[in-house]
């Protein structure tokens, strides 16, 4: 069952930009399923919600510390081992994809390596250690604005995949 909005606050948000939609639309989905993205929430959404989800987290971590942060922080095998570079291909985010799919190929590499546990000096000279990253990050940073707007454009074109929108009364 898809978690609902009430058709005010959904377009109160979009009144306030892409980020607050969309943020808007991923706080109910993760409401829904008990706010943590695991295995148990996950068999309570559709791939889209999961999709929507993910990017929220991808979106944080990269713009925080990038992908050696993303991928220290236990977030690899998400979005590496999972389809999530397809999806956002199927949403239509073709150069966006292929981004996450260099960055695949990085983290197969080195996977070992870039999750083992470390002292906070050793994590930061991941940093150092994993310059292919920067290329990737840097990327990302710069067409951020134009990803998160096609994402917010797929999301408000498929809505009905995300949420229920009720009208006023009913929320």
């Amino acid at each position: 069952m898809l978690p609902t909005l009430s058709d005010q606050k959904l377009r109160q948000a979009a009144a306030e930009g892409i980020d607050t939609f969309l943020q808007t639309i991923t706080e109910a989905i993760s409401q829904s399923a008990g706010g943590e993205l695991n295995a148990a929430a996950m068999q309570q959404l559709n791939a889209d919600q999961i999709t929507l989800w993910g990017y929220s987290i991808l979106h944080a971590e990269l713009m925080d510390g990038g992908f050696v942060q993303l991928i220290y922080n236990g977030y690899g095998p998400f979005f590496f081992d999972n389809p999530f570079a397809k999806a956002m291909r199927l949403w239509g985010l073709h150069d966006f994809s292929k981004l996450l799919y260099k960055a695949k190929r990085i983290y197969d590499e080195r996977k070992e390596e870039l999750t083992r546990e470390r002292s906070d000096e050793e994590f930061m000279a991941l940093f150092e250690q994993n310059p292919e990253f920067d290329e990737l990050d840097d990327a990302f940073v710069e067409e951020e604005e134009s990803i998160t707007t096609a994402i917010a454009c797929y999301v408000d074109e498929h809505l009905s995949q995300f949420v229920t929108v009720v009208p006023d009364t009913e929320a």
